[in-house]
């Protein structure tokens, strides 16, 4: 795959995208975003990837936005371009395959919301977590839309406001993230996580993960019609006929991704 300057990449059944600037923590600036939309582009298209894991090089997972880079940034390495938080967000929910980040330690300000944009989240007990740019002057825009889909308003404005930290428990309480285990078992318990994932059925996952964003920002009735529509594309798929068929036979499935 491409060289990539502020993160690193490895394929397989279960890739890994890791955030590689330890030295800063890990943060979000136009560069990253890009070479990040960049590399999820590759592995959506790779056959061969089902899962897909974040995670952050160091003692961070993201302390959040790079101050130093934000007024604008030029291509990384290997000529990619920069992108945005809005290209960066809008590409991980059209992937079409589970992105799961696996939180090391500091999420925070724009790291929240780069780990919130993940579709399942398992965390170190010892991470921490919090929308602190209030404390600099500063408000986190991009990531609300992201925060406030999955906690909902008022928790949402608490913590923008206040720009608190949360622990891992107090952020699992809050819907922020799914799991929470010792900081020593994190490596193992992701790669059960993703085994899990790994050995579903490729088709209906990304046809499930794509209807659900859609779907998420319609009104009620709407969201009912186009996930009628959706319903019949799974129904349609070959690996339904082949999961019912191992289910009715008492067998394990074997998907075709079709």
């Amino acid at each position: 795959m491409t060289a990539y300057a502020t993160i690193l990449v490895d394929t397989g059944a279960v890739a890994r995208i890791t955030l590689n600037r330890p030295d800063k923590r890990n943060p979000i600036g136009p560069a990253t975003c890009g070479e990040l939309v960049h590399a999820l582009a590759a592995l959506r298209d790779d056959p061969a990837v089902r899962v897909i894991v974040l995670t952050g090089a160091g003692a961070a997972f993201s302390a959040g936005g790079d101050l130093s880079a934000m007024g604008g940034g030029g291509a990384a390495a290997g000529g990619v371009a920069p992108a945005s938080l809005v290209e960066l967000f809008t590409t991980m929910h059209a992937v079409g395959k589970p992105i799961v980040a696996m939180v090391n330690g500091h999420a925070l300000a724009g790291g929240l919301g780069l780990m919130v944009a993940c579709d399942l989240v398992i965390a170190a007990d010892t991470a921490t977590f919090g929308t602190t740019e209030i404390q600099v002057g500063l408000w986190p825009m991009m990531i609300t839309a992201e925060i406030v889909r999955n906690i909902g308003r008022k928790a949402t404005l608490e913590l923008m406001l206040t720009g608190k930290r949360l622990t891992a428990a107090e952020a699992q309480a809050l819907g922020l993230i799914n799991r929470v285990v010792p900081a020593a078992e994190l490596e193992a318990e992701t790669a059960k996580l993703t085994a899990d994932l790994a050995g579903k059925s490729p088709a209906a996952v990304a046809l499930g993960l794509r209807a659900f964003y859609r779907s998420a920002d319609l009104d009620h009735e709407p969201a009912l019609r186009f996930l009628e529509g959706e319903l019949g594309k799974v129904l349609a798929l070959e690996d339904a006929a082949e999961g019912i068929t191992a289910f009715l036979t008492k067998r394990a499935p074997v998907w075709k991704g079709r």
